[in-house]
């Protein structure tokens, strides 16, 4: 899981060394509004916790998420309600006995007793879902599933409590209905209005992150609902960007291992039954018959192949380039894979473009350090990317490199890499990350110097080769390997 924000590790030992015993006693929530955006790959979840200051000078708000909850969210984020402030954000342990991660919230000013505030939190969500039925055929239609606890785990009181659920279309097969839920309303604990499913209002919910709670009284719901468009996923993206002073060029190439992951094909592929249905301009929503992906502005010299070759089934709308300063929309790539994938497939491929170095850098004299943003990835609309390499490949001999990635990576490193004409190689900075969404698209900065003889190590190593062949041909011209001599 990525939090957005970081601290320093003074900051973290002393929120740490904190006990969380008397959480309970600090604050009280006054209403609690979970909001849940079912969909593909991704779901979206928004808490709003109105919050009762009990005590003075409380200024750190615990919230808590279950082990179903955590380990499928790959986003967390806590804000006040109508500011675009992110608050710092820190984990605060697990407690195994009751399945339970904690984190502490830094609110932006210590509250006084009775003081209120409305506190926002949101998550993504991703492999939350699921094709049920597990299996279709060409024409059948696409339905997922979700489940999930119905309760926000919290180790505060709540007086009123809703859940929602929204689906992309009101199309909703079933949900789930549970008995136990009458000790906490007096209403129809759960309604439904076109695509949205309401639980609740519940009132004076006690302590949720507590054992006996969980044991006794939580729920396990479910949302079975049709999806209207493929279920994407990457299962891995490798990316490999290179710096070219030279050429003034950025060079971006990425790899994609891509999967469907709708309801497997039942039966065999028909050809004829797929170009029928594209002619009537009615594909079934598990089969994905193209893809469409933004690259930057200004960008040239794309290329798109596969494992067979290059693939000619794709369309290019450029957007001319505006500067590193300037805005400008941005280009549009239509992808057409070698076949349709279906349910269950597979499909690899390579994406790469060129652009104009100084849209993305620029030197500082001061320090004379050149500084240069990356873009950390190529964004599948509404897919997740299990697993993520990033390579950022620097000139040759490139010195006092350094890197400030948007989100700390699981791994990362510098490497050297050496291609033709070059001598003791380039600087190549390997970062990994896992489980990226739309919300991790960000800018990776690097700085180094280049000093001036390394820019001079590539004309050498021309210049050397070509009076190595000049030196061989002259040889070989003068060199008698004749048997017998005329």
């Amino acid at each position: 899981m990525v939090l957005r924000w970081r601290c320093s590790p003074l900051l973290l030992l002393s929120l740490l060394l904190q006990s969380f015993v008397s959480a309970d006693h600090s604050f009280e929530n006054t209403a609690v509004v979970r909001t849940v955006e079912v969909a593909g790959s991704l779901v979206q979840v928004t808490t709003t916790f109105a919050v009762k200051a009990l005590e003075g000078d409380a200024s750190e708000y615990t919230i808590a998420l279950g082990e179903r909850e955590h380990e499928r969210t790959s986003w967390l984020e806590a804000k006040i309600k109508g500011q675009a402030a992110i608050l710092p954000l820190f984990e605060g342990g697990y407690d195994p006995e009751i399945g339970v991660h904690f984190y502490t919230v830094a609110l932006p000013h210590a509250m006084k007793i009775n003081e209120t505030a409305n506190l926002v939190v949101e998550t993504v969500e991703t492999h939350a879902t699921y094709p049920w039925p597990e299996q279709a055929s060409q024409k059948d239609p696409q339905s997922l599933k979700y489940e999930t606890d119905l309760f926000v785990v919290s180790p505060y009181k709540t007086l009123v409590e809703r859940i929602k659920f929204r689906t992309p279309t009101p199309n909703i097969h079933s949900y789930t209905n549970p008995p136990g839920l009458d000790d906490f309303t007096v209403e129809i604990p759960v309604t439904k209005s076109g695509a949205t499913i309401t639980y609740g209002p519940f009132n004076n919910i006690p302590i949720t992150s507590a054992k006996e709670f969980l044991d006794a009284k939580q729920e396990h719901v479910a949302v079975h609902y049709a999806y209207d468009s493929p279920l994407v996923e990457v299962m891995k993206l490798k990316r490999s960007a290179e710096i070219s002073h030279w050429g003034a060029n950025l060079n971006i190439e990425d790899t994609f291992h891509l999967r469907n992951a709708g309801p497997a094909l039942k039966g065999h592929f028909s050809r004829l039954e797929h170009q029928s249905t594209m002619f009537y301009g009615r594909p079934p929503p598990h089969v994905l018959p193209s893809l469409t992906v933004q690259l930057p502005a200004g960008i040239h010299s794309p290329y798109y192949y596969d494992l067979i070759g290059n693939v000619s089934t794709s369309h290019l709308r450029t957007s001319p380039s505006q500067g590193k300063n300037g805005r400008s929309q941005p280009s549009l790539l239509e992808l057409r894979p070698r076949y349709p994938l279906m349910g269950g497939w597979n499909y690899t491929f390579t994406l790469g473009w060129d652009s104009p170095l100084a849209d993305y850098s620029s030197y500082e004299k001061a320090t004379g350090k050149y500084i240069v943003g990356i873009p950390l990835m190529t964004m599948i609309p509404g897919a997740v990317v299990d697993e993520a390499e990033i390579n950022i490949i620097l000139p040759e001999a490139a010195t006092d490199v350094d890197y400030y990635p948007p989100f700390v990576p699981t791994e990362s490193g510098i490497t050297t890499h050496v291609t033709y004409l070059d001598t003791v190689g380039r600087p190549a900075i390997v970062l990994r990350y896992g489980r990226l969404t739309h919300k991790h698209a960000g800018v990776i900065y690097v700085t180094y110097k280049v000093p001036v003889t390394a820019h001079l190590k590539k004309p050498l190593a021309v210049a050397t080769a070509f009076m190595g062949l000049f030196a061989l041909g002259f040889l070989a011209k003068r060199l008698d390997i004749s048997i017998q001599k005329k």
